[in-house]
Parts: C-alpha cells; structure tokens; sequence
C-alpha cells in the first residue's frame, strides 16, 4: 500500500454503466474514509510488439490517446468535475485484469462493475471483475448492476 496518508480506491473503468456505478461508489466511499480515488483504464494492441512497424506505432499513440480520452470523458459524466475528493486519471496498457491487479498493491481497496462492454450480457460477475476478486493484492468491491456493493 502506498505512503501516502490518503487511502488509496483504485477502480477500473471501461466506459460502461456498471464501471460508472464502481467509480460513484469508490468516490462515496474515498469522500467518507477521507480517501483518493485512481480511476484506471486499460488498452491493448492487439499485435506482435516486436514486430510494430512505423505506421502502427503511430496508431499506437492514437489508442492510447483515445483511452485517454474516453476516461477523462467517462470520469467527468459519473462523477463531474468537482467530485469532492482526489480524483486521478490512469491509463495503463496491458489487458484489464492484468492492470487492475498490478494497480491493487498500491491500494487499500480496489473497485470494479459487476461487468463491463465484454462478455456475455446474461453473465452475473464478468471475466475482469472475477479475475480481479481472485487475485487483487487489496480488499475487492465488486459493485452490482444497482449500484449497491
């Protein structure tokens, strides 16, 4: 965990409702235990890394800087602009659970939706968010459809 005096909420975001959901509960929840909160996303390049060629290198800064973009946007229309408490923004390349888990050492508590954009609709905790419970260095919230924890 880390030094700082401020508990640390990571919580994963993909842009989905039930990742919005997690980062209103993390921002509840940081604002009554006097916390921050990490909003982290992932994006993957689906490619062989030693074999990226100029031209996809530069698209590899385009998707990172779209990932970027869709948490800043993501983050603002869940929570706005004035949370009320330390909101920051991680983008993170690898594949989410990955992520998620890596970003939970650091945390008092990791956040994450019942599911995201992946799966099937019909499932009742998604791929990321049980790879997550299972291997998080961290306390696990996992934040239901509902918006209860």
């Amino acid at each position: 965990m880390s030094q700082n005096t401020e508990p640390l909420i990571v919580v994963g975001v993909d842009g989905s409702n039930h990742s919005k959901q997690a980062l209103r509960w993390a921002v509840a929840q940081a604002k009554a235990i006097g916390g921050r909160v990490h909003a982290v996303m992932s994006w993957e390049w689906n490619t062989n890394p030693f074999g990226v060629s100029p031209a996809e290198q530069t698209e590899l800064v385009h998707a990172e800087d779209a990932a970027r973009q869709k948490l800043a946007d993501t983050v603002a229309e869940a929570v706005g602009t004035s949370p009320g408490v330390p909101v920051f923004r991680r983008v993170e390349q690898g594949s989410p659970a990955q992520v998620l888990v890596e970003a939970s050492k650091e945390a008092a508590l990791t956040v994450v939706g019942t599911r995201g954009y992946g799966g099937i609709k019909g499932a009742l905790l998604g791929s990321v968010s049980q790879q997550v419970v299972q291997y998080a260095a961290s306390t696990v919230v996992v934040v239901r459809e509902d918006g209860s924890a």
